[in-house]
């Protein structure tokens, strides 16, 4: 089966009896890595408990397919139900996981973390297919889910609301990765301490404005601003960071999808000023006229030339052969290297 999103919430509290393996896969390591955890405390409360939760890989499973069921039918020496987390996912276990599927063993939930997997991707047609198995996405998030979910932090740790230029300029800058969200909104809990009142602009510049937080909305106004040097040096700070590529591919999708929006709406007869007022999340005002001189540079037709590249990047990315990296770097060289178009 496959999780709907609208479903996801009640799925990570209690997902179904009936699955006996659930596949959780994405760009968004880190929301992948989170809902992953939370699906395996439904089963254990330690996630590490040697006696109940057992690790395997991918190459594990490919160079002894026993492991696999092994582990999964193994009977737990301290009573209750048992884990198995396969980790790095891939193709190479679809076969192995559609046996077991055949005759799971009731007492044993498998989660199966993955990056990206394309929509042929056999792993993930089977556990989309499988009545006894589960697939749940994760995607990239857009700002607007960012505000939610900032929000819900600030409730849990019962403090009040950013003001509204504090949660714009952290939902366009954290944006990416959901553990990386909550690592630096805990940093900005830890600087306020304990003064009550609501986030400022400012308290989150000086909070969550360090460690690259801006890297990716730098990035996007560096290429699209023919700002070459900078983007190039950007883009290896956040390669060496560890940020991942779909992460930043997607960030430049949007950006250049933004840019899109407002010309298309001005093409239509409306003025730069209403435009802009139609995209949502609005722009945060201290990136405005970044986004103007990146507007003025650029024609529809050019915008749509450069937004298919990024697509056709993405679909390269997924075949062998191709380094991401190296495309995105071409991309970003020969997209910064035009004044204008």
């Amino acid at each position: 089966m496959k999780v709907a999103y609208r479903d996801t919430e009640s799925f990570l509290k209690s997902p179904p009896s009936t699955i006996a393996a659930i596949l959780v896969y994405g760009p968004d390591y880190g929301l992948m890595k989170e809902r992953a955890e939370a699906l395996g405390k439904t089963v254990v409360e330690d996630l590490n408990d040697p006696f109940n939760v057992s690790v395997l890989s991918e190459d594990d499973i490919a160079t002894d397919p026993a492991k696999l069921s092994d582990e999964a039918n193994a009977v737990s020496m301290m009573g209750g139900r048992r884990l198995v987390r396969i980790t790095d996912g891939g193709d190479k276990i679809e076969p192995t996981l559609k046996a077991y599927l055949a005759s799971p063993n009731s007492e044993t939930l498998i989660i199966i973390e993955a990056r990206e997997l394309s929509p042929r991707s056999k792993l993930r047609k089977l556990c989309e297919t499988a009545k006894n198995a589960a697939s749940l996405a994760c995607y990239v998030e857009e700002e607007r889910d960012l505000n939610r979910i900032i929000g819900d932090i600030f409730r849990h740790q019962n403090m009040p609301q950013p003001n509204r230029d504090a949660l714009l300029w952290l939902s366009e800058s954290l944006k990416g990765d959901r553990r990386r969200v909550r690592n630096e909104i805990e940093k900005l809990i830890l600087y306020k301490g304990k003064d009550s009142s609501p986030v400022t602009l400012e308290e989150a510049m000086i909070a969550c404005g360090d460690g690259g937080v801006r890297s990716l909305e730098d990035l996007c106004y560096a290429t699209t601003l023919s700002q070459t040097t900078q983007a190039v040096k950007i883009l290896d700070t956040l390669q060496n960071d560890g940020v991942e590529f779909m992460t930043i591919l997607r960030t430049l999708q949007n950006h250049y999808k933004k840019l899109l929006f407002v010309k298309q709406l001005m093409a239509q007869g409306q003025s730069q000023l209403e435009a802009k007022k139609k995209l949502s999340p609005p722009l945060f005002f201290k990136v405005e006229k970044l986004f103007d001189s990146s507007l003025s540079n650029w024609s529809e037709g050019y915008l749509t030339t450069m937004l298919q590249k990024l697509l056709d990047i993405e679909s390269q990315s997924k075949q062998t052969g191709y380094e991401p990296f190296v495309l995105l770097g071409q991309f970003i060289v020969g997209a910064t290297l035009r004044k204008s178009a």
